[in-house]
């Protein structure tokens, strides 16, 4: 079933490995770090291991159909790229090379907010082939957010994923040794000042014209101001959100991008997820910014179960943060959620060979979750279940 794609690179531990030897000390530092001493970075992939697989037998597997739906569309498997900022740092094509290799593996694909290409030319790079989110930050000055979700509504995303996790920005001690700063020959594409003066562009005195000052932490507004609030200052690096934002809000982002489905991306908490149905949500993602925000939250897995439970079925529930293997998305499934979301290793695939590496690494975990899919005696999505799964430890548990 399987087929050698790369023969130097069989695995995604394969690919982290020609990733690193490629990159430099601040863009690794960036992509590959995360928050404090980096506990619930490293338990994102080893809560993983605590679970094994229940394989089922004599079942008729000769046809495989890990196909699913994400907003009403067919996508390959269940797995889509995840929203990272910035990938011009790691390969000079950057977003456009990923949604090329969205399109090519048939997923959807998240754009951040501090994407390196305008959201128009990631959308308008996929020809209409795939369905696009928009990651959102509310920023301190809510008429910037407000510009950016309607230019993103008007170019065709068909839903928000608002970032909940960063009400201040995580200690992440690489960026800071790193003295990490975008290079001068790159910008925020997203915040660049529109040509037209009738676009529905972000504000001209939001952020600089000049490309080399677009990474800079210290340029100040015409007020006087650092960067509309962008800078925190219990770190000092820079942090666009506003620490004020709370559940109210998600009835004024709804207001100002009508027509496109809310999600919120940073739930842990049955609690949480509640309240988010309350609020009247279209979806969740089970995500701690990929270890990046509070050290010793809980690995995205082991928060899953709970979460699942508390939504009993009324709204559908994404994971991101710590994949490595199609036996992972596996399990993630088994736990209940709907989709797996992925942001490093498209990133890793970016930087070994551009759109072909981000296929390869996407390639890699469509075959293994094919051949685990088979293994486990599972022909469809749908036959994926909580019984495929169980804890170490708890083997002759209930299950």
């Amino acid at each position: 079933m399987a087929q050698i794609i790369n023969a130097d690179i069989l695995s995604i531990d394969d690919l982290e490995k020609a990733a690193e030897a490629k990159m430099d000390s601040m863009t690794k530092g960036y992509f590959n770090s995360g928050s404090g001493e980096l506990i619930t970075l490293r338990e994102n992939i080893t809560s993983y291991d605590q679970y094994r697989i229940r394989p089922r037998v004599l079942r008729d597997v000769s046809r495989i159909d890990p196909s699913t739906l994400f907003l009403g569309r067919k996508v390959t498997f269940p797995v889509c790229i995840a929203p990272t900022a910035m990938q011009r740092m790691a390969h000079p094509d950057g977003e456009l090379a990923t949604v090329r290799a969205a399109v090519k593996m048939g997923v959807a694909m998240g754009l951040s907010s501090f994407s390196t290409t305008p959201l128009e030319d990631v959308v308008a790079a996929a020809e209409d082939k795939i369905d696009h989110v928009m990651q959102v930050y509310v920023v301190k000055n809510r008429k910037t957010t407000e510009m950016l979700v309607q230019r993103a509504v008007k170019a065709g995303y068909k839903a928000l994923f608002l970032t909940v996790d960063t009400p201040y920005l995580g200690r992440r001690h690489a960026e800071t040794r790193n003295k990490f700063h975008l290079p001068p020959h790159l910008a925020l594409g997203n915040f660049i000042p529109q040509k037209d003066p009738n676009a529905s562009a972000i504000p001209a005195n939001t952020f600089p014209s000049d490309k080399k000052d677009m990474g800079r932490a210290d340029f100040r507004t015409p007020d006087g101001l650092p960067n509309f609030g962008l800078i925190d200052p219990t770190t000092g690096q820079v942090n666009p959100n506003d620490a004020a934002l709370s559940w109210k809000d998600i009835a004024w982002l709804r207001s100002v991008a009508p027509g496109v489905q809310i999600w919120l991306k940073g739930v842990l908490t049955p609690e949480d997820t509640e309240l988010a149905i309350t609020y009247g949500v279209d979806g969740i993602i089970i995500s701690n910014h990929g270890g990046r925000q509070l050290d010793t939250a809980l690995s995205t897995l082991d928060a899953l179960p709970a979460c699942v439970r508390a939504a009993k079925g009324r709204i559908p529930i994404h994971i991101d943060g710590g994949v490595r293997r199609g036996s992972d998305v596996f399990k993630a499934l088994a736990l209940g959620a709907d989709m797996v979301w992925i942001g490093r290793i498209p990133i890793w695939g970016l930087v070994v060979d551009g759109q072909a590496g981000v296929e390869l690494g996407m390639r890699i975990l469509y075959e293994e979750f094919v051949l685990c899919m088979a293994l486990a005696g599972c022909t469809s999505v749908k036959e994926i279940t909580r019984n495929h799964v169980v804890k170490r430890g708890q083997e002759d548990s209930k299950l």
